[in-house]
């Protein structure tokens, strides 16, 4: 491209150059001789006015006169009657001895009858031509290298911001999806470096999107496959009992749906193909199966999962999602706390508390600011739960909080649903 840029404004200058210089260079050829020839013819009157002049007062021509004055001019006289002319001018020349295209002549008859002929040389004539030529071959030739040192200048600035726009996109496809954020003065240039910019944020938001949702899924799954696995132990167990095989193996089903809710869930969150629709849900059935779910872990371990607070409240969120909430703050709580775990419920007026805690250390005072970033853990964990559980309640208009870190206590805080939802058959 600069290639083809240079040579088009070389030609175009070239161009430009020669339909101004030769006419121009003409124009002072002719210019230089015309003024010459009146120059010459000016010369030839007053010389015939000082011959007659002469003739009249001394009776003859002073040719020494004519000789000094006119110094590069050959003269040649004629008085009036006489056949012989009188050669004067200091220039020794004499007609048809030189080349006619390097001399030029005038000729005039006086008042007093006395014929001038003139001739002078075209030397300095064609010197002052030359001259001219080469002032105009000069700056010819320095406004074609102003007009390429300009178009290289002007190549440069606009093949740099293409070659950096297509390492750019280069940069793009080999998956490095950072901003570059270069701008270069040239209204189109800047409108695709700003594209690719946004092309690449997004891209890098497609990529973090599709890693979180690798990360929150592998953690999320835990807990439906834990929970899947302690039903089919109860089946193995009392595989005698086709009652309680039968009801173990409806709590494993019901498992793998949750399961499966799980996937659908977060693949869309991750993918941004849906968005949480809030319902009135009781909050007693919904925390009552899911303590039902969990308690078998926990006694397992010698330790008690139990429900405590306020009856009888509707809360407006997506039941999946309190769930997966929950089994978050629930599990956190089983492999780092200790003793009892207690969830809560409080009537907050204008919304419904949710509160889990467990009697162990707590949370270290130096992650209590920090504890819901992602990959941040104080016991050997992913550091990804907790975060996972915020950004899912803040996805619906609900929040969650550390209330209490010694002992910890976390409290999920949600939207007060309808009035009057019946207990026995209210959403969950």
């Amino acid at each position: 491209m600069r290639r083809r840029m240079l040579f088009s404004t070389l030609v175009v200058t070239v161009i430009a150059v020669l339909l101004l210089g030769l006419p121009l260079g003409a124009l002072v050829y002719r210019s230089a001789y015309e003024e010459a020839e009146r120059a010459l013819q000016q010369d030839a009157d007053v010389i015939a006015a000082d011959a007659d002049a002469q003739l009249q007062n001394e009776g003859g021509i002073d040719v020494p006169h004519f000789a000094q004055v006119y110094p590069d001019l050959a003269v040649r006289l004629t008085p009036p009657g006489s056949d012989e002319p009188v050669r004067a001018g200091g220039w020794d020349y004499s007609p048809g001895t030189a080349d006619t295209r390097a001399v030029m002549d005038a000729e005039t008859v006086s008042s007093g009858g006395v014929r001038v002929e003139v001739w002078r040389g075209t030397r300095p004539i064609q010197e002052s031509v030359f001259n001219a030529w080469l002032g105009i071959a000069s700056l010819s030739l320095l406004a074609i290298g102003v007009a390429v040192g300009l178009a290289i200048l002007q190549a440069r600035r606009l093949t740099l911001p293409l070659v950096d726009l297509a390492a750019t996109a280069e940069r793009l496809g080999s998956g490095v999806a950072t901003p570059w954020g270069h701008r270069y003065g040239i209204p189109e240039a800047d409108r695709v470096a700003e594209v690719l910019d946004r092309s690449a944020e997004r891209i890098a938001g497609l990529i973090a999107t599709e890693r979180h949702f690798a990360t929150d899924a592998s953690h999320q799954l835990r807990t439906p496959l834990t929970a899947l696995t302690m039903r089919l132990e109860e089946i193995i167990a009392e595989a005698g009992d086709p009652d309680v095989v039968r009801e173990e193996g409806e709590a494993a089903l019901q498992q793998a749906e949750r399961l499966t809710q799980t996937v659908e869930s977060l693949l869309g969150r991750a993918r941004k193909s849906q968005n949480p629709e809030v319902e009135p849900v009781s909050v007693d059935r919904l925390l009552e199966r899911f303590v039902a779910e969990w308690s078998p872990m926990f006694r397992q371990n010698g330790r008690r999962l139990r429900l405590t607070g306020a009856k009888g409240m509707t809360a407006m969120t997506v039941p999946m999602d309190l769930t997966q909430i929950m089994a978050v703050l629930v599990e956190n709580a089983a492999v780092h706390g200790r003793g009892t775990v207690t969830v809560h419920v409080v009537d907050g007026g204008h919304s419904v508390r949710i509160e889990v805690g467990d009697e162990g250390e707590g949370v270290p005072e130096h992650l209590v600011g920090k504890i819901f970033d992602r990959e941040v853990s104080g016991a050997g964990g992913t550091g990804l739960g907790l975060a996972l559980a915020r950004h899912i309640a803040e996805s619906e208009g609900a929040r969650l909080e550390l209330v209490q870190a010694n002992p910890p206590t976390f409290a999920v805080f949600l939207p007060v649903g309808g009035e009057g939802l019946d207990k026995a058959t209210g959403p969950v």
